[in-house]
């Protein structure tokens, strides 16, 4: 009988041993890996247009460095983009092509003012299409009277436009020029007229002229001419995604993104 008890005892312990070998094998086939269990997270970028194409490089290296996060881009003029925020827009950066828009939302507390920084500077040039049989070399040389339509960004949401009125008002052209201007709506579609010969003359950034190779720089505005092109960057007071938002905002200032912005023909900011 004992012999009889210590058999089966050593077959119970045997069938329970499996079982619970079993539901362990069971439980790390559930176990997904880690790669798996790490959620995406999306950042919100309203950005100066002006900076398309070094931000698109720019997001392309980040998510292949970073797999878990998405950068969603919102590009447009950076008073519209202003606009937008102050109307409850997802937006957990902001960045502008000029301190006027960043002013007006730190004003009413929409942007953290401790995160502010300046990110890039820009020049303000003249651009021509490549065939142009005109010769423009200078700001002056505007007023030609065959240069009947010159491209500017709206002066009421557009940086580079309101940039332009600055220079133009400082060299006293102004006033002869403005009956010429065609405003667009953002520097890019400025770019695109001058571009497609619909105006003679269109002033953008620099980093826009370089961008194209329908183009060429005929003037840069004299030194002095304009406040100093600065795009500052900030989180927005709305963010949800601080800690990931930051961390997008300190590889902006790497050395990886100082490179990609420098190509495009952005200065770092001081």
């Amino acid at each position: 009988m004992k012999k009889m008890n210590t058999r089966v005892f050593v077959i119970l312990a045997l069938l329970v041993a499996a079982v619970f070998s079993l539901v362990g094998c069971g439980g790390e086939k559930k176990a997904p890996p880690a790669a798996q269990q790490a959620q995406t997270v999306e950042i919100n970028v309203s950005a100066a247009v002006s900076l398309k194409d070094a931000l698109a490089e720019i997001q392309k290296d980040y998510q292949a460095k970073n797999p878990n996060i998405k950068l969603v881009y919102n590009l447009g003029a950076s008073g519209a983009l202003q606009k937008q925020i102050e109307q409850g827009a997802p937006a957990d950066i902001f960045i502008s092509a000029a301190p006027k828009q960043m002013n007006e939302l730190e004003a009413k507390n929409l942007i953290n003012k401790g995160t502010r920084k300046n990110l890039v500077e820009n020049k303000l040039v003249v651009v021509v299409p490549k065939e142009t049989k005109l010769n423009i070399t200078k700001y002056e040389d505007l007023t030609q009277d065959s240069v009947q339509k010159i491209a500017l960004g709206e002066t009421a949401t557009v940086p580079a436009g309101q940039y332009a009125e600055q220079v133009l008002q400082k060299l006293g052209l102004w006033d002869k020029l403005k009956e010429r201007a065609v405003y667009a709506k953002d520097v890019r579609t400025v770019l695109a007229y001058t571009e497609t010969g619909n105006v003679e003359a269109g002033i953008v950034y620099k980093t826009d002229a370089i961008s194209s190779d329908k183009v060429k720089i005929a003037a840069v505005a004299p030194e002095g001419s304009h406040q100093p092109i600065v795009y500052p960057i900030a989180l927005t007071t709305g963010t949800k995604q601080q800690e990931a938002a930051e961390a997008f905002v300190e590889y902006l200032f790497s050395a990886d993104s100082k490179a990609i912005f420098e190509k495009h023909g952005f200065v770092m900011g001081k």
